[in-house]
């Protein structure tokens, strides 16, 4: 029979977390296991830019479906997710200047995402795709058992929670930490983030004909110098360094038709960031 304890004006139910709160590391270590579940360890997560290719137009977008198209017709198990660009920006702007909450911000901003993941399904419609509701990662089975291509949006549910910023009132993760934790959580076996250049640089190669590109690097050397011009958010590669499950993250052009083919093949293409030394 269960024990209950009392004795500070609450009832427990006799456990190792009794009285304890899950944000206690000492509680989170005592918990751990080797034996974590992974969930989808042979699907990929898409993450596609706002910016740098939904703002693009037509251009930039229908040869990305194409090849997304293709690719799923080669029965790889995928999940894109959308941001939603410079809309977004400007949504929060006015936010802030209205004294919104977070939370709210959170709701209009994923609003936004949402329309860019209307566009995208709309394109991708009859090659079997459909929008998935905000975390409804529980359907993702359901999805890839009948050929379904899921579209989901990026923004983590900070509606909810967040880490403190070190400054301001907005979280310091965006889209592109919203799209870690789906792959981290779900312990996807590939995470890809679409963007409008090759990768990372030693230099802004917008400025700099001299850029040099960098293939590969590890999150080690990443977070000991960070590049200058990071086009993710830092936030994943500080949450990163305490994750268990994503082992890898690219960065490829979508504007070079292929590119994502052949980081979905696994091939080294774009900037390639990986949790170790190879």
């Amino acid at each position: 029979m269960t024990k209950l304890v009392g004795g500070d004006g609450r009832t427990h139910i006799t456990s190792t977390l009794m009285r304890e709160s899950l944000q206690d590391r000492k509680v989170t270590a005592g918990t751990d296991s080797d034996r974590d579940v992974h969930i989808f360890p042979d699907a990929a997560l898409v993450g596609i830019g706002g910016q740098s290719i939904f703002d693009r137009g037509k251009d930039a977008i229908l040869p990305l479906v194409d090849e997304i198209a293709a690719v799923k017709a080669g029965g790889k198990h995928m999940v894109i997710g959308v941001g939603g660009g410079t809309r977004v920006r400007h949504t929060v702007s006015i936010a802030l200047d209205l004294g919104l909450p977070v939370g709210g911000i959170a709701q209009l901003i994923g609003a936004m995402e949402e329309l860019n993941a209307s566009l995208l399904n709309t394109l991708l419609a009859r090659h079997g795709s459909m929008p998935m509701q905000r975390d409804h990662f529980w359907d993702l089975p359901l999805y890839f058992a009948s050929g379904i291509l899921p579209i989901a949006i990026s923004i983590p549910p900070y509606h909810l929670w967040e880490p403190p910023p070190d400054e301001g009132v907005l979280p310091m993760h965006g889209s592109d930490f919203g799209l870690f934790q789906l792959a981290e959580v779900l312990s996807m076996g590939q995470l890809i983030f679409v963007k409008d250049q090759d990768g990372l640089y030693d230099k802004d190669p917008a400025h700099h004909a001299d850029a040099r590109h960098i293939p590969h690097l590890t999150l080690e050397e990443l977070l000991a110098a960070p590049p200058p011009t990071n086009i993710l958010d830092e936030e994943l590669f500080r949450a990163w360094a305490s994750a268990r499950n994503v082992r890898k993250v690219q960065i490829v052009n979508g504007l070079k038709p292929g590119m994502l083919s052949a980081a979905l093949r696994g091939e080294p293409v774009g900037t390639v960031i990986s949790k170790e030394t190879p």
